[in-house]
């Protein structure tokens, strides 16, 4: 009984998993991961078809470039948006400053969902210069809790940094939108 209980959540899991993510790498896996996790608890050796295969383009892990290097050093890389109401949409500015040894160049910034809409400093930051990364939140359709990220891509080492925020979504009356993304 209890296996066939965990079983469906599991398999709920996988499904939500589905559903919910954005569809990105990391999602893929992760579904793999409960997949092969799912067959392991049935009993069955997980196939080949439930691991993604290798991407033939992802080149191996890069390494630490040599010479000078920007650093991007941000005043804080999460935000509370705190309760607000669906519908609202609302931004917050994430501000950067280059503390490193070389100008910095933000080369993209990627958000969680299509909720989320970025915007970030175009121009290369000079050493001890600052700039920023806003991120423009709609919660039209929300409710309830919400986290999301905005993953900003520069020259730096590492090259990517995990911004997040949050929110607490009073949903409309009468509204029927999903509990969480």
């Amino acid at each position: 009984m209890k296996t066939a209980i965990f079983k469906s959540m599991l398999f709920f899991a996988v499904v939500l998993v589905c559903f919910t993510a954005c569809k990105d790498r990391a999602a893929e896996k992760r579904i793999a991961e409960l997949e092969s996790r799912l067959a392991e608890v049935e009993g069955k050796k997980p196939t080949t078809t439930n691991v993604p295969a290798p991407n033939p383009t992802v080149a191996a892990p890069e390494e630490k470039p040599e010479g000078p290097l920007p650093v991007i050093q941000f005043e804080t890389t999460e935000h509370d948006f705190g309760t607000i109401k669906e519908g609202d949409i609302v931004e917050y500015v994430y501000k950067v400053k280059n503390t490193g040894e070389a100008p910095l160049i933000i080369q993209g910034a990627q958000p969680s969902c299509g909720c989320t809409v970025p915007d970030f400093t175009k121009e290369p930051i000079p050493v001890g210069g600052t700039g920023y990364v806003k991120a423009k939140f709609d919660s039209n359709g929300k409710q309830n809790v919400q986290n999301k990220t905005i993953t900003v891509s520069a020259n730096t080492w590492p090259k990517q940094t995990v911004l997040r925020f949050k929110a607490m979504i009073t949903p409309k009356a009468g509204s029927t939108a999903p509990a969480a993304h």
